[in-house]
């Protein structure tokens, strides 16, 4: 005699793993440059250095380690349009980094509604093996759905 669930467990389809899915799509290296500049410049070490980069600049540029040293004196010009550069350059990535977690999100739309699909399948096949009528699980769901919202609705309102 065969066991079940052995045999099911050999003849499972083959489910896609998102992390493959992702991996094939990430084949852009100026993708991931984008990812990582994204990454830093959400980071407090970002903002640590231009902190600190700002204060020398400042420091510089106000004369205190010696009017040899000023390159950009006030009211900074230099600093403006760097400052300007880097800002349209980070938006830039910013969104770059937006549309490919649009697409991650997209892929895992798809997994999701595969493997409810899958679930919906073989849960049908199991229902019809064992005698279970769909119409009345049917009708329960609907009904445990139904006073969940009612539930939800009354917790808002208080």
């Amino acid at each position: 005699m065969t066991d079940p669930l052995r045999d099911a467990t050999q003849h499972h389809p083959k489910i896609r793993d998102e992390r493959v899915v992702l991996e094939r799509r990430i084949k852009h290296r100026q993708d991931r440059i984008a990812d990582g500049m994204t990454a830093f410049s959400g980071s407090m070490a970002f903002v640590y250095l231009h902190a600190g980069w700002f204060v020398l600049w400042l420091l510089l540029n106000l004369g205190l380690f010696g009017s040899a040293a000023v390159f950009d004196p006030f009211p900074f010009g230099l600093l403006t349009l760097i400052v300007s550069l880097e800002a349209i350059f980070l938006s830039t990535f910013v969104l770059i980094s937006q549309n490919r977690q649009g697409g991650r999100a997209d892929v895992r739309s798809e997994l999701d509604y595969e493997t409810n699909v899958r679930s919906e399948i073989w849960s049908r096949a199991i229902a019809d093996r064992i005698g279970v009528d769909p119409d009345e699980v049917e009708q329960r769901i609907k009904s445990v759905i139904a006073a969940d919202r009612q539930k939800l609705q009354q917790a808002q309102a208080d």
